[in-house]
């Protein structure tokens, strides 16, 4: 019995000489690929997945945290380091009771680069320390939260209720933390994936387990999309779970920056269904065909030759134009498709806010991309070696080309990044973003360690079959020869003429050889299993069972694919942490940010620089209730922006009085500037304020202040006062 074993173009036995003049050329490159690799500690460790640039925290408040100040304030005032979101009841004011005081309108007293906001509190508040809670969003779309107090006149005892849990935090958190990793986690296997397909191996767009990790990569990244998109507004607001389905919340989500990040994600994975539908099925059965042709190339009968001779090579030219143009439309359909669904995440979330935000985007774009490619074909090619038919030599060398490329640009925009984010050396060790990027160093150092293996296992690898792997096929096709050859002497009647181009089992026996077993489904209930339909499918169950396993046999008895999946299988395990420790890294207060709040005495501290400047001023007219006590408040004191002035008189018992007349004046005298009045409304008992009060220049201003409460009583204070 002749048995013939079908391998690749170019295999054999290669020659030692051959294999040593590879593995010398891989020791010579082994070196620089090393440090290259190894230099991707400063991009994708300190970059991550998603480059950040601050989390909003607040940077200061008025009335300060702890103070004590003699009089009820107008307002309440936060200044944060970033932009944020904020609605009528993101900043609450309670009183000793816990009853809420302020007056539910949220007032925006942003300036320039000030971040400020504030809530009103009505006049005559009561003595005792009052609490603050406040909730907002930052730009880059992670939710802050805090509180604080202050007391008027003198401290007491407060029973406000502050807020048991985080913005953020809870189950809501912990889902919308899981469903953000598998966000990540699907766009890596999406795009590396695909890819893989188009640049390093097409064969694989016919491999059904590749095509069931790209599709799955799709369906996580959209499963998870969605599941965001339904987290958002408790996971921004309530923190209860029963939110998920609020349509008013959601409606309220839709009209934010990320929800509509989320929104246009979902509509450019319609378009990626799309580009997989025709990866997997167009252009899978264009690389079939050209299979087929190769196939058809080798046919040596006349008939077949005149047939190839008359119509083949038109046929040919027609079938590689249309894979030509497969390829091309994918390539640039499947960029477009990955750029946008990067995209969704630059725009709306770290790299959208703080410094260089139009170079940060488009960096972080290339830097999601670069990863996605990297980690996403290694997950691919992991998934070659173990499933499918055996992975040839010049895919895997591709590959290698195109993860190195990969990690050139993930280190340029790491770099970047880590600027961005970190700031400074010692942020690293005294900040806890520095402490992760640290931890997340140490893990791939590893990653990187496991990658120089397989670039070793990948230079030993020859184009067709090991010897090893060639005598195992021929050891399988032997026995699988032999116990079809019994079953069919089994299954025939006694007597019977053996079939035709049969050859006796040795020795001449009747049934299997010792020890052998006859394959399911080939003894005398063959004509059973035909009548029965459920038996014929467990039967072909068993057939393919036994067909997977021969072939991961043969698979297995390549020393050096053995040896190049081990290694692949570390470096994705690890790269399955690396993407975790990422994760959480996105909803970690990056360190600049914390150094920037601890810079400012902490958050909720206020400093000077970004407070409204207030003077209390004592006036005595020397007439008929003449006597009192004004308070002058101008915020944010700064120059070259308007200033509001609000100006109050109250009676020697704290009453709000009226006056025929009161003047306010800004003289600046190392400049000889001013004075400069300031036209003053009259807005209540007791009450003036002025808007758009313009001081231009910084300094030490004196403020001038005229009262008069009588056509003769009248008296002029004057106060300095330092504008930033």
């Amino acid at each position: 019995m002749t048995t013939t074993v079908l391998c690749a173009p170019g295999s054999g036995a290669r020659a030692p000489s051959a294999r040593r003049a590879g593995t010398s050329r891989a020791r010579r490159s082994s070196a620089l690929r090393l440090l290259v690799l190894a230099a991707a500690l400063l991009g994708a460790l300190f970059g991550g997945a998603a480059p950040a640039s601050a989390h909003a925290a607040l940077t200061g408040s008025t009335p300060a945290q702890g103070s004590v100040v003699q009089s009820a304030p107008e307002q309440v005032t936060l200044t944060f380091s970033e932009g944020v979101a904020m609605s009528d009841d993101s900043v609450r004011v309670l009183d000793p009771q816990g009853k809420r005081v302020d007056r539910g309108k949220l007032r925006d007293l942003c300036s320039g680069e000030t971040v400020k906001y504030g809530a009103g509190l009505p006049p005559g508040l009561p003595d005792g320390t009052y609490t603050v809670a406040w909730q907002a969003v930052s730009a880059d779309s992670h939710p802050v939260s805090g509180a604080f107090t202050f007391s008027v006149g003198a401290p007491s005892e407060t029973s406000a209720p502050l807020p048991q849990q985080e913005a953020g935090g809870g189950v809501v958190g912990a889902l919308y933390g899981i469903a953000r990793y598998l966000a990540y986690a699907g766009f890596v296997v999406l795009v590396g994936g695909a890819a893989f397909v188009l640049i390093c191996r097409p064969a694989a767009a016919r491999v059904r387990s590749v095509q069931r990790l790209v599709a799955r990569g799709w369906a996580a990244l959209t499963a998870a999309t969605i599941a965001m998109l339904l987290l958002r507004a408790p996971y921004t607001t309530s923190g209860d779970l029963a939110d998920v389905f609020d349509l008013g919340g959601l409606r309220q989500v839709l009209e934010t920056k990320p929800g509509a990040a989320l929104v246009s994600r979902l509509l450019l994975l319609a378009a990626a269904a799309l580009f997989v539908a025709v990866l997997f099925g167009a252009y899978a059965r264009a690389q079939q065909d050209e299979g087929r042709a190769g196939q058809d190339e080798g046919r040596t009968d006349a008939e077949g030759a005149d047939e190839a001779a008359s119509g083949a090579p038109d046929a040919l030219a027609g079938d590689a134009k249309r894979r030509k143009d497969l390829t091309f439309g994918l390539s640039v359909g499947g960029a477009i498709v990955a750029v946008g669904l990067a995209a969704t995440w630059a725009m709306a979330e770290h790299a959208s806010t703080g410094l260089q935000t139009a170079v940060a985007m488009p960096v972080d774009v290339l830097h999601l991309l670069a990863v996605a490619t990297w980690l996403g074909g290694l997950t691919a090619l992991l998934v070659s070696l173990y499933r499918g038919p055996s992975v040839a030599r010049s895919a895997v060398r591709r590959f290698s080309r195109l993860a190195f490329g990969s990690v050139l640009v993930v280190v340029a925009t790491g770099v970047y990044q880590s600027w961005r984010q970190v700031g400074t050396w010692q942020a690293l060790t005294d900040t806890s973003y520095g402490k992760l990027l640290l931890a997340k160093a140490v893990l791939v150092v590893v990653l990187v360690g496991f990658a120089w293996f397989s670039r070793r296992w990948t230079a030993r690898l020859g184009e067709g079959p090991a010897p090893e792997a060639e005598a195992a096929a021929v050891l399988e096709s032997v026995a699988a020869r032999t116990e079809t050859t019994t079953a069919r002497y089994e299954a025939a009647p006694e007597g019977a003429t053996a079939p035709e181009g049969a050859t006796a089992p040795p020795g001449g026996a009747t049934g299997p050889p010792d020890g052998a077993t006859a394959p399911a489904g080939t003894d005398g209930s063959t004509a059973e299993a035909e009548a029965d339909p459920e038996r014929a499918a467990q039967l072909a169950r068993q057939r393919a069972a036994l067909a997977t396993a021969r072939t991961k046999r043969i698979r297995d008895a390549d020393p050096e694919r053995s040896g190049l999946r081990r290694s692949v299988l570390a470096e994705a395990t690890v790269a399955v942490v690396v993407l975790a420790v990422t994760t959480v890294l996105t909803s970690t207060e990056p360190a600049r940010t914390e150094a920037a709040v601890k810079a400012a005495g902490g958050a909720g501290q206020s400093a000077d620089a970004n407070q409204p400047k207030v003077l209390n001023i004592p006036f005595d007219t020397g007439g008929p209730r003449g006597k009192g006590t004004a308070r002058v408040d101008l915020d944010p004191g700064r120059s070259g922006s308007g200033n509001a002035l609000h100006l109050r008189l109250a009676d020697p018992d704290g009453r709000t009085v009226d006056v025929p007349e009161v003047k306010v004046s800004f003289t600046l005298p190392d400049k000889d500037l001013g004075p400069l009045p300031v036209t003053l409304d009259h807005v209540s008992e007791g009450h003036w304020s002025a808007r758009d009060v313009q001081l231009p220049v910084p300094g030490q201003w004196q403020l001038s202040l005229v009262v008069r409460t009588s056509d003769i009583d009248q008296v002029t204070e004057t106060r300095n006062v330092k504008i930033n």
